[in-house]
């Protein structure tokens, strides 16, 4: 049978204790629901004893989930296991996790007990718990800041008293992986009955340190693994289970333990986690940040290019993406840029992509990213260039709370010049409108955005059309420090574009060039 490591997801319990992120039973159905599907063999659904709410949640939880160990949370009062039992009791595999903090700095001044009547108390507890549920887990808190010799006597009496998983937490996120490992593995190794319980690991990030704390206590023989996704969970978070997962499932080669996790519904579940508790993932975030497969590197990018393993150690498909993502931007090299033209049908000689690549750059220099929108401008302005039908040479518009908006328009139109009025809800589609019916277009607008070029009160503005007629699209541009100027500059550009569309045999009808 496979080494594997077993997952505790505490999303729901210590996932919700992050500031702003409580939620309804509603949402944690939902979730939990989820994250029967991500495979979790344990599910920490709640702490029955600390409201109604909390309670009627897990209670749902239990009722609903069949595929996965449903435990609810307790202290070792005897209050709290009954609400625990009474949430989970109905779960087809319930479990009952129950602790007591174990440091001294806890013992002396949050619980004023000494070290036997601390062990007195768990071993009660383990034994009412053990006598309504066949799986009890006990936890030490604040485990790493305890004396490991107590650490052991602990242990060792809970799993005595009936205790079938045994979970050392680093509770403030305090240890390092050295430290830690080396903790486990005294515990392991000076705890006589440890034999007869699983041994679990509960890290906290406090120090930046939780996985790789999770990992080196697996590394030292632990065997469950207790996290969250996404790593929320109370001040810094908790280990991240998409890290823990991936590791073990990239790094084969240094870890041979499997999971049940289905490694395809991590990124579906980081997404819904995020949606219902508010918390942004970070970008860089290992796994599912929305970077951590985003190259834009030249060089990376054309490695990925030839080989995505060059710089990708997972493939994105594995949890859950569709593709990795190749942000052209001023990083970009000419392989990458040459990929983008191609996904967008355009396969250009070297001479054009040079002259193409040379504008591709400039303009990089004055954007974060590039949209394909832009590559299509220009595109359409050095390799699909004609001389312009259509060339606005005058335009004025009435428009105002009273007024009925009006726009006087003269276009030259095929070296000709031509004069017309028209209408519009506002001055924009009034000059629009009166546009079209000079050239007599069936062009629509699909989409209409302004944005600032410059700073302050005369700033000028960017306006970019996008048009749609006969089964093409093209994208105009116009600037100007009068908005409206601007706006009919890019729609008398987006016609030009579709005209010279028509008339270039790259492209057919039915292609759209976005």
């Amino acid at each position: 049978m496979e080494d594997r490591v077993i997952f505790f997801d505490t999303t729901l319990r210590d996932g919700e204790q992050s500031p702003g992120a409580s939620m309804n039973s509603a949402e944690k159905l939902r979730i939990a629901m989820q994250l029967e599907r991500l495979g979790v063999d344990v599910m920490e659904a709640g702490f029955p004893a600390s409201s109604p709410g909390d309670f009627e949640s897990v209670q749902i939880i239990a009722n609903r989930i069949k595929n996965v160990e449903i435990a609810g949370l307790a202290r070792t009062a005897k209050n709290d296991i009954d609400q625990a039992w009474g949430a989970i009791r109905d779960a087809a595999k319930p479990r009952i996790h129950t602790f007591i903090a174990t440091s001294d700095i806890h013992m002396k001044y949050k619980l004023k007990m000494t070290r036997e009547e601390v062990i007195g108390e768990a071993v009660e507890s383990v034994k009412y718990a053990r006598s309504l549920c066949e799986s009890v887990e006990f936890s030490t808190e604040d485990g790493t800041r305890s004396d490991r010799d107590f650490l052991c006597r602990i242990f060792e009496a809970v799993i005595a008293a009936g205790a079938t998983t045994i979970n050392l937490p680093d509770t403030v996120g305090y240890t390092v992986p050295e430290e830690f490992s080396e903790l486990v593995s005294y515990v392991r190794q000076h705890t006589p009955n440890i034999h007869k319980a699983v041994m679990s690991v509960h890290c906290h990030n406090d120090l930046g340190l939780a996985t790789a704390n999770t990992l080196a206590g697996i590394r030292a023989g632990a065997r469950q693994a207790e996290v969250t996704i996404n790593g929320i969970g109370e001040r810094a978070g908790n280990t991240s289970l998409e890290e823990i997962v991936m590791t073990l499932f990239t790094r084969r080669d240094q870890m041979a333990l499997g999971s049940g996790i289905h490694t395809q519904e991590i990124h579906p579940t980081s997404r819904l986690i995020s949606m219902i508790t508010g918390i942004v993932v970070q970008p860089n975030k290992a796994i599912v940040g929305a970077n951590a497969f985003a190259h834009e590197a030249g060089i990376h990018q054309d490695g990925v290019l030839k080989n995505p393993m060059t710089y990708e150690i997972m493939s994105p498909e594995t949890v859950g993406l569709a593709g990795n993502n190749m942000v052209i931007g001023k990083h970009s090299g000419r392989h990458a840029f040459q990929d983008r033209l191609r996904q967008m049908g355009y396969e250009l000689k070297r001479e054009e992509l040079n002259a193409l690549f040379i504008k591709f750059k400039q303009l990089a220099d004055k954007r974060k990213e590039i949209l394909e929108e832009d590559i299509e401008a220009l595109v359409a302005e050095e390799i699909l260039r004609v001389p312009d039908i259509y060339e606005l040479l005058y335009l004025n518009v009435v428009s105002g709370t009273v007024a009925v908006p009006t726009a006087t328009v003269k276009l030259k139109i095929r070296d000709k010049e031509a004069q017309s009025a028209g209408f519009g809800v506002g001055p924009i589609d009034a000059a629009f409108n009166t546009i079209v019916k000079m050239i007599n277009s069936t062009a629509k607008l699909m989409r209409f955005s302004v944005n600032a070029i410059t700073g302050g009160m005369d700033a000028q503005g960017e306006v970019t059309a996008r048009l749609q007629e006969n089964g093409f699209v093209a994208l105009g541009k116009g600037t100007d420090s009068d908005i409206i100027t601007a706006s009919a500059k890019a729609f008398v550009n987006g016609l030009n574009r579709l005209e010279h569309m028509k008339q270039n045999p790259r492209l057919s009808p039915n292609e759209s060039v976005l």
